[in-house]
């Protein structure tokens, strides 16, 4: 029982950072239509960043606040490059985010090199029904929390929010009433970075990062954000607290050889059910 809770436990951990990550593309994709493969890059970046800035004496987080801005403004200048031309289509704009991400390599590899990092994150650890757990691990989720329901507020409840979701629902009738919707579609930008960011700052402590680790953050980012078809981000967050308990179970029981396996069968698995689910509201 001991041992379950524990997967339980750092399974939703990692979850988080997952959701984190999905949410990002969530609120890019809500506000532009577009997929933003560079999602993973963001996370990568502003980790790395933290370790420099640690080695350099920075206190923790100052480090890790800084690092999420950092991502943040990355964040802005993707989406100058993928949507800061007019008439630029969200497909064409999904192939330039892809290709920064790839670039992102080569910046990665010539600043920090090929090879893993990562830093203390919050110290000591807890019991859970018998077994130790990383008290860092309740960090991730606490922090999770609070800016998934601030994001949720700031949608909901302010001007800034409802200009985004108006942006977001017709672009027309948004320029029409007199926003900006370049504006809209970079601030987007902008939060699709700083959530990327700061979920590897969050994941880095536990879980080390190397310039190609984005990989697997957007897919499993990816997958918890199509649970919600790229636009609800409550169930993105429900896809990747379950894609990591998922992921958790496998690496306990099983082997974790086959995590990256179990992002991409639950991504297809949502894809098939919906698409069925599509075809008998059509012939009804």
């Amino acid at each position: 029982m001991g041992e379950l809770a524990g997967y339980l436990i750092t399974g939703a951990g990692i979850g988080c950072a997952y959701a984190l990550t999905g949410s990002g593309l969530v609120v890019i994709y809500r506000v532009t239509r577009v997929v933003n493969f560079a999602q993973g890059t963001f996370a990568v970046l502003a980790a790395l960043t933290v370790t420099t800035l640690l080695t350099a004496g920075l206190p923790h987080g100052l480090a890790e606040g800084l690092a999420v801005v950092l991502a943040g403004l990355v964040g802005v200048l993707v989406g100058l490059v993928a949507i800061g031309k007019p008439g630029t289509t969200p497909q064409a704009a999904l192939i330039v985010t892809l290709g920064l991400g790839v670039l992102a390599y080569a910046v990665e590899i010539v600043i920090w090199g090929d090879q893993p990092r990562s830093f203390a994150g919050v110290p000591g650890s807890v019991t859970v029904l018998g077994t130790r757990i990383q008290a860092h691990y309740l960090l991730i989720a606490g922090v999770t929390a609070v800016v998934l329901t601030g994001a949720a507020l700031l949608f909901a409840r302010t001007d800034l929010g409802r200009a985004l979701t108006a942006t977001a629902a017709d672009p027309y009738a948004a320029r029409v009433v007199g926003i900006n919707v370049l504006r809209m579609g970079l601030l987007a930008f902008a939060v699709g970075g700083a959530l990327g960011g700061l979920a590897g700052v969050l994941v880095t402590p536990v879980q080390q990062v190397s310039f190609d680790s984005d990989v697997a953050l957007v897919v499993n980012g990816f997958s918890a954000a199509i649970l919600g078809n790229l636009t609800r981000p409550g169930l993105t967050l429900a896809g990747g607290l379950l894609l990591g308990i998922v992921q958790a179970l496998v690496g306990g029981y099983l082997s974790t050889s086959y995590q990256t396996e179990v992002a991409l069968i639950f991504m297809l698995a949502v894809l098939i059910a919906r698409a069925g689910r599509r075809d008998v509201v059509e012939a009804v």
